[in-house]
């Protein structure tokens, strides 16, 4: 199931962009093998198994990889696959005897996918950083915030994950592609701070024609217009309008009972303030929604995957009781398989490592050497082919 079905991808389990990244390739069918730690959850949070919605759909293999025999079998590992995610400080892998040189001298065709905040050179390489940090230094979190306020932190969603995971998994697909032409491997280095800087393109592009100031709340795009903007209702819940264009602010004004007007100053606010509180968010969405308005409710994590629309597309899933947003992008021809929930760690070692070639052998000595671990629920279950 998933366009990506018969790739084989060896994630090295991190926390945040590294895992989402291979949390896509495994929604469109790739078969991921995720090499977790023995113990240490590595989740940056106290987090049970069953919610690390980031680790769904692939089998968590427990791997020692400061014990010899458990660096042979990552590298045997990484020699059957055609791509690799890590996400470690630049030098780890090499270190350990996975890094590229080492892979791809084994495996030509592979595919190394490195994830790091700063990129794998440069005078920040080596130095600790989040998702906050990486957007700041991409000169995108500057210009996010309200007139007057300091720079809002928008989730750690812009360098993370659309920066970060994003860019990594897009270059990691087209240097697949490539290798299915040249029959060679080569290393994509995705930096969070580069792909935060090039989701700002447009907004750089602006700047540079003299039409996006520098100031915060100021902009078209960034709350400095009334037309663009979240309002509070009479129940205290919010709504958003965006129109933009004249043709939908017509369409928002006629409803509204006030006539169009270009004006987009404090007056305009204060009157779309006053108006918004005077009805109920779903007394709003029964007049709004659905029209050429630019109109959508802010909904809440709890209430957004009832939403009639949402439902209608099935944009979320439930999987062992955890509600969670489906894969996406949508095929026609080779759509995704519904997500499996998260494993354990070591929850899949016996049966991935089977599935990937390893024989039983083999496991049962990793294991009785400490090489390998199995979540406890597996231990003594017999060996799946």
């Amino acid at each position: 199931m998933g366009p990506l079905a018969g790739f084989r991808i060896v994630e090295f389990a991190g926390i945040g962009p590294g895992p989402f990244a291979a949390m896509l390739f495994a929604d469109l069918g790739a078969d991921v093998i995720r090499l977790d730690r023995l113990t240490a959850s590595g989740l940056g949070v106290d987090m049970p198994a069953h919610f690390n919605l980031l680790a769904r759909s692939r089998p968590s293999v427990a791997l020692d990889l400061k014990h010899a025999d458990g660096i042979a079998l990552a590298g045997d590992l990484v020699a059957k696959a055609d791509a690799l995610i890590e996400g470690f400080r630049p030098g780890t892998m090499e270190r350990l005897g996975l890094g590229p040189d080492e892979a791809l001298r084994r495996n030509p065709r592979l595919v190394y996918g490195r994830m790091t905040g700063w990129g794998q050179s440069g005078p920040l390489a080596q130095a600790a950083g989040h998702d906050l940090n990486y957007l700041a230094l991409a000169g995108a979190l500057h210009a996010i915030g309200r007139a007057g306020s300091k720079p809002t932190p928008p989730l750690n969603l812009a360098a993370d994950f659309g920066g970060g995971a994003l860019y990594l998994a897009f270059g990691m697909a087209c240097a697949m592609v490539e290798a299915q032409r040249s029959g060679k491997g080569q290393v994509v280095d995705a930096a969070m701070t580069e792909g935060a800087a090039s989701l700002m393109t447009m907004f750089y592009g602006l700047y540079a024609a003299g039409m996006h100031k520098l100031e915060r709340g100021t902009n078209l795009l960034d709350t400095g217009s009334a037309i663009y903007e979240t309002y509070e209702c009479a129940d205290g819940r919010f709504v958003s309008i965006a129109p933009i264009e004249l043709k939908f602010r017509e369409v928002l004004f006629a409803r509204l009972g006030l006539p169009t007007t270009t004006d987009d100053g404090a007056s305009l606010r204060g009157k779309l303030e006053a108006l918004f509180k005077t009805r109920t968010r779903d007394e709003w969405c029964a007049l709004l929604e659905g029209t050429d308005a630019c109109f959508a409710p802010v909904l809440s994590m709890a209430e957004a995957p009832r939403h009639p629309h949402n439902v209608a597309r099935g944009s979320f899933v439930e999987v062992d009781g955890v509600i969670q947003p489906s894969p996406a992008p949508r095929f026609s021809r080779t759509p995704s398989a519904r997500p499996t929930p998260p494993q354990e760690q070591g929850g899949g070692t016996r049966s991935a490592l089977a599935a990937w070639g390893i024989t039983g052998e083999r496991i049962e000595t990793l294991l009785a050497r400490g090489a390998l671990a199995e979540a406890p629920g597996q231990k003594g279950k017999a060996q799946s082919s």
